[in-house]
């Protein structure tokens, strides 16, 4: 299916993303959450179970403090609240490997399946019992569910490997569940402890979803199929998830304070004994190193169980280094555009007509040009222009259409104070940090998003026109859009900031304007005053990506029960796309130029080739140990990340460059000058039939000498592993500089294709 909205507190943001915020604030000034990391294998022997430990561990520096919640498959140890002192007195006792404050996590706020050649390739993907024996669970804001895109019709018994539950709560049963939603949790420990008791008038201390964000991105990866489903008659269709009979297991920690990282913690846990397949997580994990960061902590221990761990890039492209979720175990999902639009044009006065978007359905304009009127000019505020909260002056804006720059406030915001205000309409002009991208919104009045370089061409019109007049002109539903998918300008963008020789994101997925399930209690804008409610909603941002990649990763899944999370994620990688069918590389909307491996990583998905890739490139939780030590770090930090008693070998050498990972990212020194060499080793597993393999890397790199040895590679039988080597031979170039190509492995039957980028820092 299709999704796309911004919880509630962020959509200031205006794009639903989630970033990492600073150590928290709590409630109380002397007391924090924490998450204690312990070393479970130095329990003294006169304690019978480390629950009994931790507890003791904590009563020695606090007489008053309790545990929030214990964990043992994410990590050892515990959250609780303690003063500054007392963290630092509790990490200085012996068995104690970390005290790290938690941290605010913040979501990264039917066309699809057409899209990416699922509807017509349905009989390549099982849709027999193993299918529907996929568990897919969702970390979120919960879910509505009686949505009918999670309607349980046909689907046979739960899966016996399920040890889930439904819990109830506020407005919530375990009656709620059936054999397609069959579990959902929700977990709220940190948050009140951070923030006080739930408003249960506001949220539901249970598993439902009052944001709408959560049954978006649960319905996008798995939803049944639901004909009729339309946003008020935009996208018009029949909705369906990426894996329509794979069931759904919601666990709620978004709230709308945020989510956070006990909470976070607390529901990996839960989902890992729950047994699900997959976890999607359109939420943020900021920039901290591995061991800091709950969300990579957590995705370690569901990979070494074989789960897959699908998380957003993030929203805060087109900036470099924006990443988040950027550890080498998760699947890290950038945002594209589909080929549909919503165009809504604005017709001047002058006879001139700009094209923008919008899915505003209601009262009609009068037929007529309008009165016309910039925002700036119609306000003593300062930042007048942007339409922020009772800014606008009633007199000048009263029945007149008002030119708004988007900005600072949410954009379904800006029309509800022109209405507010007694205007009548609403033409909202991307700045230079939006470029040309548009993003639709169902606007409270008539309105419609358009460019920055038709925003500037408008606004000369306003400034110079005594009596300037409008109309808009909504067009509904069109379809093939060319060129699509573009890289979305919101969505995150490399080099990865923490380990810059892993590239990332590792692909790209819709993520623009996505029409999925939603909430029965809130708008389609997500705003107090909009008292519009909707079954369907069409939202945009990595958020949404990152569920089409879950669902993807499940119907992998279902095909290939024996793969890990690394075979799939690999499977998807080396069948992605670059180019257009008409040969033409894919485009950056931020840029208007093609876009690069930091931009889209290996490609757009193209999940019908994913199902058979021919060769993998396969990872185990012993290789990415060794990819920690490579990093150099400690034993306390291996083991806070690993949970496990691992020493690094001393004689051996370890290279971040022979992780084997589906993507090369290259960082030469542009100081030394002369020559720079970088090698890169990985192995490749046969999934396909025999055939030997020949390598080939375009286009030509201009300053670098790729050599591949060797150059091929031929295979006999199943899962047979073959080897090779990359080496990159560096001249010296300007600092900035990148360079980038494609190294690709074919037989004339499979083409296993891996990006390369290649930078002087």
């Amino acid at each position: 299916m299709e999704m796309v909205k911004c919880f509630m507190i962020v959509l200031i943001l205006g794009l639903c993303h989630v970033s990492m915020a600073a150590p928290l604030e709590e409630k109380k000034s002397s007391r924090k959450t924490y998450i204690v990391h312990m070393a479970k294998s130095e329990m003294p022997p006169s304690f019978q179970h480390h629950t009994h430990w931790y507890d003791s561990s904590l009563k020695s520096v606090s007489g008053s403090a309790a545990m929030l919640y214990t964990y043992d498959n994410v990590i050892h140890g515990f959250s609780t609240q303690l003063t500054d002192e007392e963290a630092e007195q509790l990490e200085s006792q012996p068995g104690i490997l970390a005290v790290l404050p938690e941290v605010r996590y913040e979501l990264h706020t039917t066309r699809t399946p057409e899209f990416l050649g699922l509807s017509q390739a349905a009989a390549l993907f099982p849709e027999s019992e193993s299918a529907s024996e996929v568990v897919i669970g969702v970390l979120d804001t919960g879910v509505w569910p009686e949505s009918k895109s999670f309607a349980d019709t046909g689907l046979g018994p739960i899966p016996s490997s399920w040890k889930g539950a439904c819990e109830s709560g506020t407005n919530f049963t375990s009656a709620n569940c059936n054999k397609k939603l069959i579990g959902a949790r929700y977990f709220a420990k940190g948050y009140e402890a951070a923030l006080g008791a739930i408003d249960e008038t506001k949220e539901s201390r249970s598993p439902r979803d009052d944001d709408g964000h959560g049954t978006h991105t649960a319905s996008t990866a798995a939803g049944s199929v639901v004909e009729g489903a339309s946003l008020f008659g935009y996208a018009q269709g029949t909705a369906r998830g990426m894996a329509t009979r794979a069931r759904v297991a919601v666990y709620k920690v978004c709230w709308i304070g945020g989510c956070f990282s006990s909470d976070i913690l607390a529901a990996m846990e839960k989902a890992i004994d729950d047994n699900v397949n997959v976890l999607s997580m359109s939420l943020g994990g900021g920039m901290s190193d591995y061991y800091r960061d709950s969300v990579a902590i957590g995705s370690f221990a569901a990979m070494e169980k074989g789960i897959l761990v699908s998380c957003s890039a993030g929203n805060a492209g087109p900036a470099p280094y924006s990443l988040s979720n950027v550890a080498p175990w998760i699947t890290t999902v950038g945002a594209g555009t589909l080929d549909r639009d919503f165009p809504a044009f604005v017709s001047l006065g002058n006879g001139k007509n700009f094209s923008g978007v919008s899915l505003y359905r209601g009262s009609p304009l009068p037929g007529k040009m309008l009165p016309f009127v910039y925002a700036g000019n119609a306000s003593n505020a300062t930042n007048g222009n942007l339409c922020m909260m009772d800014t606008l002056i009633p007199e000048k804006v009263a029945g007149k259409i008002v030119l708004c720059d988007r900005g600072m406030n949410a954009r379904v915001q800006k029309g509800a104070v022109v209405k507010a205000a007694g205007g009548i309409g609403m033409v909202l002009s991307n700045t230079a940090a939006n470029g040309e991208e548009l993003v639709a919104d169902a606007h409270l009045l008539p309105a419609t998003a358009v460019g920055q370089k038709s925003g500037d061409a408008i606004r000369d019109y306003l400034f110079s026109n005594p009596n300037p007049t409008v109309t808009i002109l909504f067009e509904g539903t069109k379809v093939g859009i060319e060129p699509s998918p573009v890289v979305a300008a919101f969505s995150s963008r490399g080099p990865n900031s923490i380990t810059s020789e892993i590239l990332k994101p590792d692909m790209i997925a819709p993520g623009v304007n996505i029409l999925a399930g939603w909430s029965g209690a809130v708008g389609p804008t997500g705003l107090a005053t909009d008292t519009r409610r909707v079954d369907f909603n069409i939202i945009s941002g990595t958020s949404m990506s990152c569920p089409h990649v879950s669902g993807l990763a499940g119907l992998l899944k279902a095909a290939h029960p024996d793969w890990s999370p690394a075979a799939i994620r690999s499977a998807l990688m080396t069948t992605a796309y670059t180019e257009y069918k008409n040969k033409q590389k894919m485009q950056d909307v931020a840029t208007g130029k093609p876009s690069t491996p930091f931009d889209h990583g290996a490609g757009h998905v193209d999940p019908v080739s994913a199902l058979n890739p021919g060769l993998v490139y396969d990872l185990t939780a012993e290789d990415y140990l060794g990819f920690l030590c490579a990093l150099n770090y400690t034993e306390f930090q291996i083991r806070s990340l690993a949970r496990r008693n691992f020493s690094c070998d001393a004689s051996k050498r370890y290279r971040v460059t022979d992780l084997n990972y589906p993507s090369f990212a290259v960082n030469f020194d542009s100081v030394m000058g002369g020559s720079n060499v970088v090698k890169h080793t990985r192995t490749l597993t046969n999934v396909g039939s025999p055939g030997t393999y020949k390598v080939s890397v375009s286009p030509e790199t201009p300053g670098v000498k790729i050599s591949v040895e060797p150059q091929t590679l031929s295979f006999s039988q199943a899962n047979e592993k073959k080897s090779y080597t990359v080496t990159f031979s560096g001249s010296s170039q300007a600092t900035g500089t990148n360079v980038f190509a494609r190294l690709e492995w074919s037989d004339g039957k499979y083409t296993v294709s891996s990006p390369i980028a290649i930078s002087w820092t």
